[in-house]
């Protein structure tokens, strides 16, 4: 929709609910990660920077209720439960590859913590 046509813009109410959505603190790292393989919680909690327990299970009871994650417990001893992404999910992917694809081109690297404190940044590859 143009300016020109004098019409107010307005928010597709499906988008807007989708972007709340998936846009929450942290989904979108859980989706990125599930996207490359199934996970124990402990697993994403470990490749998640600064996440809570706490976080990461609201997050997970939330995209479970959504549909958007599958959590499968697998009965041996001790008990093991995984969490993988539904066809809803995977229908995210392509959503997630171009966030990432935005990311690489836009959005700059903190250095490193020494290199912080140093005051010099290696130069990105």
């Amino acid at each position: 929709m143009s300016k020109a046509s004098g019409e107010s813009p307005s928010l597709c109410n499906r988008f807007h609910r989708a972007s709340e959505l998936i846009g929450r603190r942290w989904t979108g790292a859980i989706i990125f990660v599930l996207l490359k393989s199934r996970c124990r919680f402990a697993m994403l909690r470990d490749v998640i920077p600064d996440i809570t327990d706490r976080m990461l299970s609201e997050r997970l009871q939330e995209l479970e209720q959504e549909g958007i994650v599958e959590r499968t417990v697998v009965p041996e001893t001790p008990v093991r439960v995984e969490y993988s992404l539904t066809k809803k999910g995977r229908a995210l992917a392509s959503a997630i590859e171009a966030i990432s694809d935005w990311a690489d081109k836009w959005i700059p690297l903190d250095p490193a913590p020494a290199e912080r404190k140093s005051g010099r940044a290696r130069p990105r590859a």
